[in-house]
């Protein structure tokens, strides 16, 4: 039983000289942001495959109980839907093996415009990875959060292969209208769906959105704090990602969320301590 937390990021310039050390070289960044959180996202990654070297970096930098969600690349996912992809997809498994276990699943991220007709071709994509790696798919078409055929259907899709749904919440950023530039953005690109908590699998894995207002994070995160409670008590181990639009207090906020995850389930263990984001004066 293990709760991680993360963000969607290891870097952000508002994060420098305030929560992490600044400056740091590339290869120091993760290791610093490790000692907040003990796991991330793995957004990097959907954008291009990174070199071999890039990734055992990333494993140098982390302890084993790190955790990885890596993305697989938009090529596979958003571009060729599937279709002839086995060279990238052999140079994305290539390039991530260094992260070992680390990589607590490969998260498989389908356009909005993948639906329920299409659930066919995600069956014969997932028969079609290799059994060494366990797997997290994100739809985000509202008809497998309004249908509940089209629902049930692609969970027998994903049980077949022992995949989890993963929940992208945004109920609280849509609740009322947006009140900073980062929000407006926000509400033009992120998905506008209805909560879904149902865990497939033993290890769940939910992101949430809040706002930019920390109170209001905290308060719409309540539903998934007494979630994860009840699958921690089940002998789930979840992982948690907090963002909000900025992202400016995502790092305390996934600390701040596990603290409340931790004083209910007291045999929790608590997160690293963080290195210091400046160095220790003599007076």
């Amino acid at each position: 039983m293990r709760l991680h937390v993360g963000c969607a990021m290891w870097t952000l310039k508002p994060w420098q000289g305030r929560f992490l050390p600044h400056p740091l070289p590339p290869e120091e960044r993760l290791r610093a942001y490790a000692s907040w959180c003990d796991a991330v996202e793995g957004n990097t990654t959907f954008y291009a495959t990174p070199s071999r070297a890039t990734v055992e970096s990333w494993a140098a930098q982390t302890a084993p109980g790190f955790r990885f969600l890596p993305k697989l690349p938009k090529t596979i996912t958003h571009e060729r839907r599937f279709h002839g992809i086995d060279e990238p997809l052999r140079q994305f498994l290539a390039a991530i093996e260094p992260l070992g276990p680390r990589a607590e699943f490969l998260w498989v991220q389908l356009p909005g415009a993948f639906g329920p007709n299409d659930l066919g071709a995600l069956a014969a994509f997932l028969r079609h990875l290799p059994r060494t790696h366990r797997y997290a798919v994100e739809v985000r078409h509202r008809a497998f959060f309004e249908d509940a055929r089209a629902a049930r259907t692609l969970e027998q899709v994903l049980n077949g292969f022992g995949a989890e749904w993963v929940p992208f919440d945004t109920v609280t950023l849509f609740q009322s209208p947006p009140t900073s530039d980062a929000e407006r953005e926000a509400w033009t690109r992120k998905p506008r769906v209805p909560r879904r908590s149902a865990a497939l699998t033993d290890r769940p894995f939910v992101r949430y959105l809040g706002r930019d207002d920390v109170d209001r994070t905290v308060e719409g995160w309540a539903f998934w704090v007494d979630t994860v409670v009840g699958w921690l008590r089940e002998g789930r181990s979840p992982t948690v990602f907090v963002h909000t639009p900025d992202n400016v207090e995502s790092l305390p906020l996934a600390r701040r969320f596990h603290e409340q995850v931790r004083a209910r389930v007291p045999g929790l263990a608590p997160l690293p301590e963080p290195v210091p984001a400046e160095p220790p004066t003599l007076f």
